[in-house]
């Protein structure tokens, strides 16, 4: 009995030993964060809660009633014995060297840690000042951060010199709108890039000084102005004088009696690529195809297509920019067109109305475009797109170019919605150009059928626009520029000319012979200066030769 007293004596002993070494090689868990709802948590946070540690797995915000025990989904079981350490500081903006003041900001990724910085050089520590706020840096200085948090390893330390050099020069102001010849009143902004700088300028031509008008706002130019702007800023040389001159046109002018229009196209669909300046000078008007609509309803935007701009090298917003203006320094006309086969622009009521003008209006500030073109394929709602553009008009004034490129079927009847907003805005209106292609079949003027393709099609439709209240100066016959330009309706250029003569001067046409004359026909358009282009120019050659004959 004693004997067996004295086993299990040993027995205990065992165990105790064996539990006493097990303790003794367990890894001892490391002290975090006490998990708190309301923290936000990032993948590989841990936290304590109860007498265990949690990783996150989904970063999250924390919840009551998502503690770590009860949402797997959020946080697992972590048994790792390595305490962590802090996550390093991160400085906005970066170090380096700038020429004016600079805010800076410090941040760590590691949730609840505390900041510490120096701007001395010196290594932070746990007394160092608290990080609260942006630090601003108005001098060359180093700041040096290091975080720390209760039971994690404190971070390495970040370093970041600022180098503010305030020997250079201030920056020279930039104009928002670029200067050239407007039609209607615009606003200049004038921005620099220096921070902290005073903006001067004139608008008489005299260079800035030290006493001109301080820039507070926008500046509304009404006549032709010179503005003349340079910036201040302490401690740094003046800049440079920025000068640009802006010609406010009242009235349309430029254009001949006949005008020849193509569309440029913002796309790369096998035609030839071209930049504004490869377009050739008998282009009256280059209509820029397409802007596309925006989520807001009426709103249109423009943006120059990526996959065009690499296919010619590289063209820049600048560079269209700068094209469009040495075409209109040549006397072209450069609008904007809206719609196309896929355009899905809509203006159905009173808002989008306002939107689409306040909208195209700010891209003929932007880009220098003269006008609009109406080419709506899927429907136009009579009403509102009156009222679009003649808010237009307001705000562009007397020399705002509108165009349209109704379908023939658009055109049959005054009852249509084109034809009606066509009347509708007559006196603005300059011109109408119907494309005369992918039609089939169609009613003349007199009533009878003609057949796409041939001279009496383009001439006996092109007459229900003139017999019907449109002014000859105001139509135009649209017709594709190649056989590739449209799936049917293609007719020879000489064709066209045909048309023109038929319509102006009573010769050359076809079975159908007009009422009567129209010296003032307004010319021609075409789908498009790119297809133009793939075909050797044989449309503007040919067609652009022929409106420069006609009475």
């Amino acid at each position: 009995m004693n004997r067996i007293k004295s086993l299990k004596a040993i027995a205990i002993i065992l165990v105790f030993v064996m539990v006493f070494t097990l303790s003794s090689n367990a890894v001892v868990k490391a002290a975090y964060p006490t998990w708190q709802a309301g923290t936000a948590y990032k993948a590989g946070d841990i936290v304590s809660y109860g007498n265990n540690n949690y990783q996150c797995i989904q970063s999250h915000t924390a919840l009551t009633g998502w503690e770590p025990p009860v949402v797997p989904a959020l946080w697992s079981l972590y048994s790792g014995g390595t305490t962590q350490t802090v996550a390093t500081p991160a400085f906005n903006p970066a170090g380096g060297t700038y020429t004016a003041s600079q805010s800076v900001t410090i941040t760590c990724s590691t949730s609840g840690s505390t900041i510490r910085y120096t701007l001395n050089g010196s290594e932070p520590t746990s007394s160092s000042t608290v990080y609260s706020g942006a630090i601003l840096v108005a001098s060359t200085t180093t700041v040096k951060a290091k975080a720390f948090l209760s039971g994690m390893n404190d971070s390495q330390t970040a370093t970041s010199t600022y180098t503010i050099n305030k020997n250079d020069t201030v920056a020279t102001p930039v104009f928002s709108v670029a200067e050239g010849t407007y039609y209607g009143n615009i606003d200049v902004v004038l921005t620099c890039a220096t921070s902290n700088a005073t903006i001067r300028y004139t608008t008489d031509g005299t260079t800035p000084v030290s006493t001109s008008k301080v820039y507070t706002g926008a500046i509304a130019v009404t006549a032709t102005t010179t503005i003349k702007t340079y910036a201040t800023a302490s401690n740094l040389k003046d800049s440079a004088v920025a000068s640009a001159t802006y010609t406010i046109s009242k009235n349309q002018t430029g254009l001949p009696t006949h005008i020849l229009t193509g569309y440029w196209q913002n796309f790369d669909n096998g035609a030839k690529c071209l930049k504004i300046s490869d377009v050739p000078q008998s282009y009256n008007i280059i209509a820029i195809a397409f802007a596309e609509a925006t989520t807001t309803a009426g709103e249109v935007t423009f943006k120059l297509d990526s996959n065009l701009a690499s296919k010619l090298g590289g063209y820049t917003e600048q560079q269209f920019i700068n094209d469009i203006a040495a075409a209109k320094a040549k006397g072209q006309k450069v609008i904007i067109s809206v719609g196309g086969e896929t355009g899905t622009v809509s203006v159905n009521n009173t808002t989008s109305a306002t939107n689409f003008a306040n909208s195209v209006y700010a891209l003929m500030v932007k880009y220098g475009f003269d006008g609009v073109d109406i080419d709506l394929e899927n429907g136009i709602n009579a009403t509102y797109m009156t009222s679009a553009l003649r808010q237009l008009s307001t705000k562009a004034g007397s020399g705002l170019i509108i165009t349209m490129a109704p379908q023939t079927l658009d055109m049959q009847s005054v009852n249509s919605g084109y034809f009606q907003v066509a009347l509708n805005i007559k006196d603005i209106l300059t011109v109408v150009n119907t494309q005369y292609y992918n039609s089939g079949s169609m009613l003349g003027q007199d009533g009878k059928v003609y057949s796409q393709g041939s001279v009496d099609f383009i001439t006996a439709l092109a007459a229900i626009q003139l017999e019907n209240g449109l002014r000859p100066d105001q139509v135009g016959l649209g017709l594709p520029a190649s056989t590739k330009g449209a799936g049917s309706g293609y007719v020879a250029p000489s064709v066209v000319n045909a048309a023109l003569d038929c319509l102006t001067k009573g010769t050359n046409g076809g079975s159908y012979k007009p009422p009567k004359t129209y010296p003032t026909l307004r010319g021609a358009m075409t789908w498009s200066i790119n297809w133009d282009a793939s075909n050797n120019y044989d449309f503007s050659n040919t067609v652009g030769a022929k409106l420069k004959t006609l009475p």
